[in-house]
């Protein structure tokens, strides 16, 4: 039913089915695989999921096609194993490389039980939301707003069915919710910013309906130019971001996949103030920016 759905309305909506079918067939291709892992090392079947969609954008980044690295873990010291380098927070950083999805989504839980995650496995395997937010205190990743990216995934695709025996054996919990107007987004705060995470196929115009805002303000409150769109699970702030970054971050490299705006969006800096501070600055990937 679901697929006869999708085929009618993507004659009206083309990029938002096919952005759908991208996040559905990744959980449907490696649910098992992740429930295989909460079986085995205790971890959140939903975390696993909301990790690879996040880390891979759906198995369609680079170290994903590439390297079957669906969890952008960096080789470290122990890692004796192939490898490929790529801008992260710093130019040119290893990355490590594997044979199969399999070893990635494997060594990615191996990876989860060092010491440094300890504390997460003291958690009820069902409580996502700590999970999410554990992990960014762990040091997982830099991202200020890892935890609430999680977690707006997993609500998002309702993953954490798959963190129980029932939920998991359900088989409508890799369908897609394709109407965005009547799945609200939940408004997020960090550093007393209002904001929402985009879901694929977000528009500024839908959100600003959704929150009765006009389509221009939300995109001044954003940096976002005409031809800007959304990127998927980025903050959408609902007011004007700040003049300077979060406390303890002070430098970071522009991404692979990023610029100087989604560095704005990520650490809720407008881009003005962002711009001030790296005059000479080239807006490409590798570039080292300062924050404050």
């Amino acid at each position: 039913m679901l697929r006869y759905f999708v085929f009618i309305i993507g004659l009206v909506l083309p990029a938002f089915s096919v952005m759908a079918d991208v996040y559905e067939d990744y959980i449907g291709t490696y649910s098992s695989l992740a429930i295989e892992q909460q079986e085995e090392f205790g971890i959140p079947a939903s975390i696993t999921l909301a990790q690879g969609l996040l880390e891979s954008a759906a198995g369609r980044s680079s170290l994903a096609t590439k390297g079957n690295n669906h969890f952008g873990i960096k080789c470290h010291k122990e890692w004796k194993g192939e490898s490929m380098l790529r801008n992260d927070d710093a130019p040119n950083e290893c990355f490590r490389v594997y044979n199969s999805p399999e070893e990635s989504f494997r060594d990615h839980s191996l990876f989860l039980k060092r010491d440094r995650y300890k504390s997460l496995f003291r958690l009820d395997p069902t409580d996502y939301r700590n999970w999410a937010f554990g992990l960014k205190e762990c040091g997982y990743a830099t991202d200020p707003n890892y935890g609430a990216r999680l977690v707006a995934i997993i609500e998002r695709y309702s993953l954490y069915n798959f963190d129980t025996l029932t939920g998991a054996m359900d088989e409508e919990t890799v369908q897609f919710i394709m109407d965005s107007m009547s799945h609200s987004h939940p408004v997020r705060k960090s550093r007393g910013l209002h904001y929402v995470m985009a879901f694929p196929g977000d528009t500024y115009k839908s959100i600003a309906k959704e929150f009765g805002l006009k389509e221009k303000k939300l995109k001044e409150f954003n940096d976002a130019g005409r031809s800007d769109n959304i990127k998927e699970w980025e903050e959408v702030y609902l007011e004007p971001k700040r003049e300077v970054a979060p406390e303890g971050v002070n430098t970071v490299t522009i991404g692979e996949d990023d610029d100087m705006r989604s560095v704005s969006q990520r650490y809720g800096i407008s881009l003005k103030a962002l711009k001030a501070l790296n005059k000479k600055a080239k807006d490409t990937p590798g570039t080292l920016l300062k924050l404050r």
